[in-house]
């Protein structure tokens, strides 16, 4: 029998879950009007707003007022005031701007995907016609090279870390479905004697040599273009970094992908996959054990995996040893396997 519940039931959070998808509008408006740098340039109440964004009035300070209520703002008098998030993240002040990141979470795509969750539910997978990322979807991928990059630096620092990547021993680092190319790019800037080879489709892979030319690293930054379960990237490496990947396909997939990786290194070579990694009750930390709903949506197989669950799959494609390392002030987590 359920125990008895301490206060009369509320319909508020029943009401604040049909109405989150206006959460999601507002903070993507707020950025799109760049509300955040405006602010932190001293336009701080709606009628400066309004004139700064050319915007009404009314609309400025309706939307000031709600993303206020979700913690995205202050408010003193009528000015509105940026919190430390916001700050750090929101303003283009920030040397740690994070806003382009609507390009690739903000994509009507996702909403139409949303939308469509009672029939995924019902099939068990995507109902969008897109789930199948085997595939080339260059337009979608080539919109998260370009937005995503800023979130990821972090994880990127921290993963050329678990590498020592600063002390400079050669490393011949192999970057599977790089994308923005980031985390290649992190490393090799850290260690001027690795050499970095990127696999994607080929327009992702043009995004990524934008960065590592932006970087100075390019004459240490190669290209494979393919499928990362098809193309021919040789072996002998001693990192091969896969990173957010995994969660796009079923186990069986994903243990074929890890035996390629197995076959890619060299013995003792290290693998390291950037994961959303729920606890084994699934239902915790939040942002984790959530994202297998985003896969749900978005995927026909896809999900997020437990240690335990990764643990299994790198145990069948041949590795012998793994270990978990949280990534400092992120959801994810880094499995990192050795041959």
């Amino acid at each position: 029998m359920n125990a008895q519940p301490s206060a009369k039931p509320n319909p508020e959070r029943i009401f604040a879950a049909l109405n989150a998808y206006i959460q999601t509008a507002a903070l993507r408006t707020a950025i799109e009007l760049d509300i955040f740098t405006a602010i932190d340039e001293g336009k701080s109440s709606a009628a400066e707003l309004a004139a700064h964004t050319k915007i009404s009035p009314r609309g400025a300070r309706t939307l000031c007022d709600y993303i206020t209520v979700h913690g995205f703002l202050r408010k003193v008098g009528n000015r509105y005031l940026l919190t430390p998030e916001s700050t750090a993240f929101l303003s283009k002040r920030s040397p740690a701007y994070m806003g382009s990141v609507i390009g690739f979470l903000g994509t009507p795509r996702h909403f139409q995907n949303v939308f469509a969750l009672t029939e995924a539910v019902r099939r068990g997978g995507s109902a969008a016609g897109h789930g199948d990322n085997h595939e080339p979807d260059d337009e979608f991928w080539v919109a998260f090279a370009r937005s995503m990059a800023p979130m990821m630096v972090p994880a990127a620092n921290f993963m050329a870390g678990l590498i020592d990547a600063k002390s400079g021993k050669p490393q011949r680092v192999l970057d599977i479905a790089a994308g923005h190319g980031v985390y290649g790019v992190t490393i090799a800037k850290q260690n001027p004697n690795a050499e970095v080879t990127a696999v994607d489709w080929p327009n992702v892979l043009a995004v990524a040599g934008e960065n590592a030319e932006t970087s100075g690293v390019a004459a240490r930054y190669k290209f494979v273009p393919g499928s990362a379960f098809e193309a021919d990237f040789g072996g002998g490496y001693d990192v091969v970094l896969l990173t957010n990947l995994i969660h796009h396909f079923s186990i069986a997939d994903s243990v074929a992908l890890f035996k390629r990786m197995h076959a890619a290194l060299k013995p003792g070579g290290k693998l390291l996959t950037l994961e959303f990694v729920p606890n084994e009750d699934r239902v915790s930390p939040p942002v984790p054990a959530t994202f297998s709903m985003n896969m749900l949506i978005a995927t026909n197989e896809g999900d997020a995996y437990t240690y335990a669950e990764y643990q299994k799959m790198l145990a069948d494609a041949g590795f012998a040893k793994t270990e978990l390392h949280a990534v400092p002030d992120s959801p994810q987590h880094v499995v990192l396997a050795v041959k």
